[in-house]
C-alpha cells in the first residue's frame, strides 16, 4: 500500500479492531487519501514496541488527517506520522486543537522521564516516538474547522462536522464523496460515510447531546461498551453520592483514578453540585493532576459547547468546578503531602486506568486501607492495573511490591463518556433506512461482534466487525 490504490472509494481499518485503542482509518479513491485519526495504542501487552513501528502505508502519500477528538488513542501517534513524511492537512475543531497542545507537551514530558528511568536502569526500550520539533511541525500543519460546517476540499470530497457528544471538541465527520464517471457533478452520485470516533453518553452531565447520524450510506463507529448498558442516570447519581458519604462517615479517603480530559471535568462538576447542595459534607477534595488543571481552564473557556442546563448554572453565576475545600496540587511533593492531611477526604489523580500517573502513589498507601474506597469511574482495558483492582483482588503487585487490598472498591460505569450498548444501537437506528454497510469498531472483540450482531437483529443492517488492513470497498 505504498501507492495510491486507483479504484472506487475504498476504506482500510489499520487500527481500531482487536482492540478499543489506537483508532486510525484509511479512506481513499483514486486521486485522494483520507486518514481518520491517527492514535496510540494503549492497555494491552505489547503495546509500546507496536506504536513504534513503521505505518503500514506512506505517510508521504495521505492527502489529508480528521481528527475527531483529543485523547491520545485519537491523536497520539500524530506527530510519528508526521516525523515519518506526511505533509498535508490536519483539521479539527478549534476545542480540539487547543487540547492536543496540551496533551502533546504531557506526552512528550513523560517521554522525557521514561527516556531517564530507562537509561538509568539500561532498558532497550524504544526510542519515543518524536520530540518536540515533531510536535511544532504537526501543529503547523493544523487547520480548524467548527460544528456544523461543511467543508470542500477537492473536486471528489467534502465534509460537514456533527457533534459527537463525547469530550469537549469531540466531532463525527461525514464524507461525502462524488463518483467518477459523469463529467457534470450535478449528476454524479454521492456517497456519504460517517465516522463517529468516540459517541458520547448522552446525555452527559457537561456536553450537549450527539447529534443525529442521517442519511449516511456508510458508517464507522465506536463499540466500547457494545455488549452492556450503563446504569441509569438517577442510580449512577444516587450510587456516587452514596459511595462518597459512606466512606466519609467512616473516616476513610475516596481515591478516583481520572483522566485528566472529560472525566476530572465531570466529577468537579458533580461534587459541586452535591456539596452545594449540602448532598455530602465538605471534606478536603484534592486534584492531583496537572494536566488535569490545564484541561480544566480550557473547558472554563468553552462554555458554548456545554448544555443548556450547565449553561444556565454558569450565567447564574455558580462556579461550576470551584467550591470550598478544593484543593489543586502541583509538584510530586504536594501530592506526596496530601497523606498528612487527616481523612475524610477525596482524591482525584491520573490516570483513569491506573497505568500510571499519580493515582497509583495513592492506591499503593490507601488501598490496604479498610474505611478507604477506591472509585473506579468508567472503563479499564484488560491489562491494565484498574481492570486489575476492578476484579477486587485480596492484593495486588504495584511497582514491584505486594499491598493488600483492603479498601472498598467500587465501579459505576454511567459517568463514561461512550455510549452503550442500546443507545449504540438507537444512533445507527437514526440513518438504518440508508446505511448499506456498519463497520463496528473501537471495542473490545467481543463487545464489538456483539454489537454487530445486534444490530443486524434489531435494525437489520449489515453490521460487521471489520478485519485489520483489509481493503472495503463502498462503491
Amino acid at each position: 500500500m505504498n501507492d495510491k490504490i486507483k479504484n472506487n472509494l475504498q476504506l482500510t481499518c489499520w487500527g481500531g479492531v482487536g482492540a478499543v485503542t489506537g483508532a486510525n482509518f484509511l479512506l481513499e479513491d483514486g486521486e485522494t487519501r483520507i486518514l481518520v485519526d491517527c492514535g496510540l495504542l494503549q492497555g494491552v501487552a505489547g503495546a509500546d514496541m507496536e506504536n513504534a513501528q513503521k505505518f503500514p502505508y506512506d505517510p508521504k502519500t495521505v492527502d489529508f488527517l480528521f481528527l475527531t477528538h483529543a485523547h491520545m488513542d485519537h491523536i497520539g501517534k500524530v506527530p510519528k506520522l508526521v516525523r515519518d513524511g506526511f505533509s498535508g492537512a490536519i483539521f479539527s475543531t478549534p476545542e480540539t486543537l487547543e487540547l492536543s497542545k496540551l496533551m502533546f507537551d504531557d506526552a512528550l514530558n513523560i517521554a522525557r522521564k521514561n527516556a531517564e528511568q530507562n537509561a538509568q536502569n539500561q532498558n532497550n526500550s524504544p526510542a519515543p516516538l518524536y520530540d518536540e520539533a515533531d510536535v511544532a511541525k504537526t501543529m503547523s500543519l493544523w487547520q480548524t474547522i467548527s460544528y456544523h460546517t461543511e467543508k470542500k476540499f477537492n473536486d471528489n470530497f467534502s465534509v460537514f462536522v456533527l457533534d459527537a457528544g463525547h469530550i469537549l471538541g469531540s466531532a463525527m465527520y461525514q464524507f461525502s464523496h462524488l463518483q467518477n464517471g459523469d463529467p457534470n457533478p450535478d449528476k454524479r452520485v454521492s456517497t456519504k460515510i460517517v465516522f463517529t470516533g468516540d459517541s458520547g453518553n448522552s446525555p452527559a452531565p457537561l456536553l450537549k447531546d450527539t447529534d443525529k447520524i442521517e442519511g449516511s450510506d456508510y458508517l464507522l463507529m465506536d463499540s466500547v461498551y457494545g455488549d452492556r448498558n450503563h446504569e441509569p442516570k438517577d442510580e449512577r447519581d444516587a450510587k456516587f453520592r452514596q459511595i462518597i458519604a459512606e466512606t466519609i462517615a467512616v473516616g476513610g479517603a475516596v481515591v478516583m483514578p481520572a483522566f485528566s480530559l472529560e472525566r476530572t471535568q465531570v466529577i468537579l462538576y458533580e461534587l459541586n453540585n452535591l456539596i452545594e447542595e449540602n448532598k455530602i459534607p465538605s471534606v478536603p477534595v484534592f486534584l492531583d493532576s496537572p494536566l488535569g488543571e490545564k484541561v480544566t481552564e480550557i473547558y472554563k473557556r468553552e462554555t458554548k459547547d456545554f448544555n443548556a442546563g450547565v449553561q444556565s448554572e454558569i450565567k447564574g453565576g455558580d462556579d461550576i468546578f470551584n467550591f470550598p475545600k478544593l484543593r489543586i496540587t502541583h509538584g510530586h511533593l504536594d501530592s506526596q503531602k496530601i497523606v498528612e492531611t487527616p481523612n475524610p477526604k477525596i482524591i482525584i489523580a491520573g490516570s483513569g486506568m491506573s497505568s500510571g500517573g499519580r493515582v497509583v502513589g495513592h492506591e499503593k498507601t490507601f488501598l490496604p486501607d479498610p474505611k478507604s474506597t477506591l472509585l473506579l469511574m468508567g472503563y479499564q482495558a484488560i491489562g491494565t492495573l484498574g481492570r486489575q483492582l476492578q476484579d477486587k483482588p485480596k492484593q495486588i503487585e504495584i511497582d514491584g511490591v505486594n499491598v493488600p487490598v483492603r479498601a472498598r472498591i467500587e465501579m459505576i460505569s454511567g459517568y463514561s463518556s461512550h455510549k452503550d450498548s442500546d443507545h449504540l444501537v438507537q444512533m445507527v437506528s437514526d440513518t438504518a433506512k440508508t446505511v448499506k454497510k456498519v463497520f463496528v469498531t473501537m471495542g473490545e472483540p467481543s463487545s464489538s461482534t456483539f454489537l454487530a450482531q445486534k444490530l443486524h437483529d434489531e435494525l437489520g443492517v449489515d453490521a460487521i466487525y471489520p478485519e485489520r488492513g483489509k481493503i472495503y470497498e463502498l462503491e
